[in-house]
């Protein structure tokens, strides 16, 4: 018996009924319900929907081509098992669409909670400003922040491959919910912000090849540059951090690798992230270099006492003390490294580390007292730096500083509102022409 006009009847069915689910996949703006204030950027939601609404005509035009195929002379001709196979590649691609869309809308749905979804647009705002810095070196893409369980942030970075396929059209920053909402929570955004960024300037294939060269050396340093090599992603995201929000982002970090001892001085080479013990030392090191204060001293001293090297073996002992001897080398090294990307400028001169110096931002702090309009004007990144600065100083109350970031998150997140409602409000008022004199 000839099974190829029930196969076709079948897939035929099963086809067209694919093509009535993708038609009712709608656009995330027809489907995500928030206050205005807890949404997106204008260019995020731009980005995102050009993406999805570019995947969805794909695969229906992919469907349309494979009914003509199927009702054709091909398509009765063939096997059975030959048009289910095109049939099931069909079934992928729709899967794969599915889950962009779907991952999409599982960020988006945070932006309906009370309170978190106009936290979350203000941290948008503090990302962008993060990714920001004078010159134009890049067009930093949009970016979209929504949290997660766990002590880890994460970033998927814009531009980089989509499950399915595809280049992502943002960059979407995973937040710990725990650090809702504190001044660490700058040290976790920033840091994959720096993520974002050094992929935009290329610093990691501009830097590896100096440790590289370095490595070449034998002798006892030999193993220090490599594992300065291996990790180096992490180290930039931590630069980044620190020079954008100042000793906030190395209070932070110590907060988030406050773990068990045995993880503190776990080195393992697989894994691109510094040893806990080691990252914090360097995170104070770069500071330093970066924003010279006795502050970072007594911070170091903080960490040794929080978990003293006494007990640990000898030969870890031995690596850490490699480590440390080098670190000061790594440092100048990373703060005076001049990429192509920077047209000429080192890390160091890229950055605007001369407004976030600690006596610059002690008064600033001090011209904030009374003064709402002062704090309200100054740019989010900024603000987290005042506010670490006044954290270690001793002037500002947890209670205080939650009360403070509560105000300014909500803050930028209307700001940002009201500036693109303006615009588009300007955009589409009618232009009066001047009567002739």
């Amino acid at each position: 018996m000839d099974s190829r006009p029930l196969a076709q009847r079948y897939l035929l069915h099963e086809t067209r009924a694919l093509l009535t689910r993708l038609d009712r996949v709608r656009p995330l703006a027809m489907t995500m319900p928030s206050v205005p204030a807890a949404a997106i950027s204008v260019a995020a939601q731009a980005a995102v929907e050009s993406y999805l609404v570019e995947g969805r005509r794909s695969l229906a035009s992919l469907i349309q081509r494979y009914l003509t195929w199927l009702t054709g002379p091909g398509g009765r001709q063939a096997a059975p098992a030959e048009a289910q196979k095109r049939y099931n590649l069909l079934r992928l691609k729709f899967q794969a669409m599915l889950t962009q869309f779907d991952m999409f809308a599982d960020v988006l749905n945070q932006r309906s909670e009370h309170d978190t979804g106009v936290w979350l647009a203000g941290l948008d705002s503090v990302a962008t400003d993060a990714l920001t810095l004078p010159g134009n070196y890049y067009q930093p893409p949009p970016v979209i922040c929504y949290l997660e369980r766990g002590i880890g942030a994460a970033i998927r970075r814009a531009r980089t491959r989509m499950p399915g396929g595809g280049e992502n059209p943002v960059a979407i920053i995973q937040v710990p919910r725990e650090r809702m909402i504190g001044s660490g929570i700058a040290s976790s955004l920033v840091h994959e912000v720096g993520h974002q960024a050094s992929a935009l300037l290329d610093l990691i294939p501009s830097f590896r090849p100096i440790l590289q060269g370095l490595q070449r050396v034998q002798g006892r340093w030999q193993i220090a540059w490599k594992i300065w090599e291996r990790w180096l992603s992490e180290i930039l995201s931590d630069f980044w951090s620190v020079a954008r929000v100042g000793v906030a982002g190395t209070l932070g970090l110590m907060n988030v690798v406050s773990l068990p001892r045995a993880f503190i001085f776990r080195v393992n080479l697989d894994d691109p992230h510094p040893a806990p013990w080691m990252r914090v030392k360097l995170s104070c090191a770069m500071g330093q270099a970066l924003f010279p204060h006795p502050q970072w001293e007594r911070l170091r001293l903080l960490w040794e006492s929080l978990y003293p090297v006494a007990t640990l073996d000898s030969d870890r002992r031995r690596l850490f003390d490699i480590l440390e001897k080098t670190m000061p080398g790594f440092v100048a090294l990373l703060l005076h490294h001049r990429p192509a990307s920077l047209r000429g400028k080192s890390l160091m001169e890229a950055m605007t580390v001369a407004e976030r110096q600690p006596a610059r931002l002690a008064a600033l702090f001090k011209s904030w007292r009374g003064n709402p309009n002062a704090i309200r004007a100054t740019p989010p990144t900024l603000a987290f730096a005042v506010i670490g600065q006044a954290k270690i100083d001793g002037l500002m109350s947890p209670e205080e500083e939650c009360r403070l970031l509560d105000a300014l998150l909500r803050h930028w997140a209307l700001r940002a509102t009201l500036n693109m409602s303006t615009v588009c409000a300007a955009l589409g008022r009618p232009q009066v022409k001047a009567s002739a004199a």
